[in-house]
């Protein structure tokens, strides 16, 4: 199992510090979301994490590997990302995209099962039936569920995924997060961005909150979603309300004229 550790983790573009410092620990056998409001960091930090874009200081580790020192192939083999943009530039099949998940273990004991893994990885996702079409004709929620068939099929420890299902229709929703669940509780540490705070509530562990780059709450969903915190991190009235299975719910109300 591999827990993912960030510690002061910084990350700058240009002249502007985008990520500040941010540590928190992702454990084996939980979603960790990353919420906050727009231009927060939480993409970047997903990136950061992922190894994508480089730390001006601090550090990421994956179980004992410090990311910023492993190979490439070492940690396609450790971590799985879906980007939020599953624009496809090329004429790939729906299939091509999800044996993309495979290459890391070419020449492997594993590679022996690709076929039945990536099968596998397109039932769950609900694409099997679109395993021949150019990934160009699919529909934005039918590209987001082809790119996490990909990371299905690349069976990694680690999952990061960026707004998984911005795209898709509420089914696809529900059956992409329950597979992070899934995921989560075979073992793997699972890190997502996401804008829905009521999704984050009812699949999440453990929420990580930026706000301006910086962690301002990190903790079970209990512990952070009060209504004065949310309310102060998006600068909106929030009113949490606990539904009788213990489920709950984020509000947001209109701001009364003065």
């Amino acid at each position: 199992m591999t827990a993912v550790r960030v510690q002061a983790a910084t990350v700058r573009l240009g002249d502007k510090e985008i990520v500040s410092e941010v540590d928190f620990v992702a454990r084996p056998g939980e979603i960790t979301a990353l919420i906050g409001p727009n231009g927060a960091g939480k993409s970047t930090l997903l990136a950061a994490i992922a190894g994508d874009v480089t730390l001006a200081h601090g550090s990421v580790h994956m179980g004992k590997m410090d990311i910023s020192a492993a190979s490439a192939n070492a940690l396609s083999r450790t971590r799985a990302v879906m980007l939020q943009d599953t624009q496809v530039a090329f004429s790939f099949l729906v299939r091509d995209v999800a044996e993309m998940g495979r290459r890391p273990w070419s020449r492997h004991q594993e590679a022996e099962d690709d076929d039945q893994i990536v099968d596998a990885a397109l039932q769950a996702t609900d694409i099997i039936h679109l395993a021949a079409r150019e990934a160009m004709t699919l529909s934005g929620g039918e590209r987001a569920r082809m790119a996490l068939s990909r990371v299905l099929a690349q069976r990694t420890s680690v999952i990061l995924l960026d707004e998984p299902t911005a795209a898709m229709d509420i089914r696809h929703q529900e059956q992409s997060l329950g597979l992070a669940r899934t995921l989560a509780k075979e073992g793997a540490t699972v890190i997502l961005v996401v804008h829905d705070l009521n999704a984050a509530a009812a699949y999440a562990d453990h929420i990580v909150c930026l706000s301006a780059g910086r962690v301002v709450a990190d903790g079970t969903v209990s512990e952070v979603y009060t209504a004065e915190t949310l309310s102060s991190i998006y600068d909106w009235p929030i009113e949490i309300v606990t539904l009788g299975d213990g489920q709950v719910c984020v509000l947001p109300r209109g701001r009364t004229a003065n």
